[in-house]
C-alpha cells in the first residue's frame, strides 16, 4: 500500500502464482473471466482505507462455476456466476431485516481478509493470503462463499455481467433503493466515475424529469450528456455551485455524491434543497470529516443517506437490474472502457486514480463474448 505514482512504475501489484484450496463447507471455486477495476481497489492500493497484507484485490467479476463444496447444492460447474462484495450470512439483524449490504458477519470477515466461514483459502511460500471483500478477482480462479454469488443467464458476456456486481448495484442501487427517489425529480449526480454514470443511468430510469450531472473531465460530462443528463457542470469552475443551483431550480431534491472526496460531499449537501436528501456512496479516507451545520438539518428537514452496496438485496437486484439492460431501458454496455491484462493493472489504476476513465475490465482466460 501507499506506493508512488505512477503505479506503472512502481507495480503495487505483482503477478505471482498461490496455492489454492478446493471450496469448504459452503464455498465455490470459480474461474474468474472478467473483473473490473474499482475504486474500492485503488483505496486499498493508494492506502486510504487499508486491509491486511499481502492481499489478492479485486472483487467486481463474473466467471464460470469449476467445483462446489460440501452443502452447495444450488449451484453446479459450468453455471455463470456474478460476485458480490458482501457475502452475507442470512441470519444476523440486518439479514434479517432485508438489509443484507450490513450484514455484520460478513463487515467482520472482509475487514479481516477471510471468507466469510473466516477461512484463507490463498497460501504463499510465507504463508495465508488474505481474501479482498471475500472475492479476490484479479485471479485466474478464486474460491469465494456462496453466498458472495449470484447465478446469471449465460448469455450475458462476461465483461457486461462483471459491472453488475459492483458499479451497477452501488450506482443504480442508490437511486432505486437508497433514495427510493420518485418519477418526475430533480437530480443532481457529481463524480462520474462507473458508480456514478450508473447512477445517471438509474435517475434516467425511474424518469427523473432533470438531471445535473458534475465532474471535472469535460470527456465524462460529454458521455453524461449522451447517456441522458439534461445538464452538466465542469466543478472546476469557481462558479460551479451556481451553476448547478441554476440547473435545477435552485437546488435539487435527490444528490448523489459518488467521488468519494470531502470537497464533493460539502458540494452534494449545498446544492441539496430545503427538504431534499443527499446520498453519498463514495468512500473518502478513513480520517476525512465533514463540516456541516447541525441546525439546518432541522430548519431545512434535510437528509443525509449513506449507501452502501447500493442498499441492494443482490438476489433480487442484479436479475432486475440485468432484465433492465435487456429492455433497453438501462444501457449499462455504454459505461465499459478499455480492457486490460493482469500484466497492464498498474497503468490501468494510474488511469483510474486520473479520473481518465469509467470501467476498465480486467479479462481473463477468453474474450469478452458470451461463450
Amino acid at each position: 500500500m501507499g506506493s508512488e505514482r505512477p503505479y506503472a512504475k512502481s507495480q503495487p501489484l505483482q503477478i505471482e502464482e498461490l496455492e489454492l484450496d478446493r471450496p469448504g463447507e459452503g464455498e465455490v471455486l470459480v474461474r474468474i473471466r472478467a473483473a473490473g477495476l474499482c475504486h474500492s481497489d485503488l483505496s486499498v492500493i493508494d492506502g486510504k482505507r487499508p486491509r491486511p497484507l499481502p492481499i489478492v484485490v479485486g472483487h467486481e467479476a463474473a466467471g464460470e462455476v469449476v467445483e462446489v463444496g460440501p452443502g452447495v447444492s444450488d449451484l453446479r460447474p459450468g453455471d455463470r456466476v456474478i460476485s458480490t462484495f458482501v457475502p452475507s450470512c442470512g441470519r444476523c439483524a440486518p439479514c434479517a431485516a432485508g438489509r443484507p449490504a450490513l450484514c455484520e458477519p460478513a463487515f467482520a470477515a472482509n475487514t479481516e481478509g477471510t471468507l466469510l466461514s473466516g477461512a484463507r483459502r490463498l497460501r504463499d511460500s510465507r504463508g495465508a493470503v488474505h481474501h479482498f471483500l471475500g472475492v479476490s478477482a484479479f485471479a485466474e480462479y478464486a474460491t469465494v462463499a456462496r453466498n458472495s454469488l449470484v447465478r446469471v443467464d449465460r448469455s450475458l458476456p462476461f465483461d457486461l455481467a462483471a459491472v453488475f456486481g459492483c458499479a451497477v448495484i452501488t450506482g443504480v442501487g442508490a437511486v432505486v433503493n437508497t433514495a427510493q427517489m420518485p418519477p418526475g425529480s430533480v437530480v443532481a449526480v457529481i463524480g462520474l466515475g462507473g458508480v456514478g454514470l450508473a447512477a445517471l443511468l438509474g435517475a434516467r430510469r425511474l424518469e427523473a424529469r432533470t438531471i445535473c450531472a458534475v465532474d471535472f473531465s469535460d470527456e465524462k460530462l460529454a458521455m453524461a450528456r449522451a447517456l441522458g443528463a439534461t445538464h452538466t457542470v465542469n466543478a472546476r469552475d469557481e462558479k460551479s455551485l451556481d451553476a448547478i443551483r441554476d440547473a435545477t431550480g435552485g437546488g435539487a431534491q435527490y444528490v448523489f455524491e459518488m467521488a468519494g472526496s470531502v470537497p464533493a460531499l460539502e458540494m452534494a449537501y449545498r446544492v441539496t434543497r430545503r427538504g431534499g436528501t443527499t446520498v453519498t456512496a463514495g468512500l473518502p479516507d478513513l480520517q476525512a470529516r465533514i463540516s456541516i451545520q447541525p441546525s439546518r438539518l432541522v430548519t431545512e428537514e434535510r437528509c443525509i443517506r449513506g449507501s452502501f452496496m447500493g442498499s441492494c438485496v443482490p438476489e433480487r437486484d442484479i436479475p432486475r437490474f440485468i432484465d433492465w439492460f435487456r429492455s433497453g431501458t438501462l444501457p449499462v454496455d455504454r459505461l465499459l472502457a478499455e480492457r486490460v491484462s493482469l500484466a497492464e493493472l498498474n497503468a490501468g489504476f494510474d488511469r483510474l486514480a486520473d479520473g481518465r476513465t469509467t470501467r476498465q475490465l480486467l479479462m481473463l482466460g477468453t474474450g469478452p463474448q458470451a461463450v
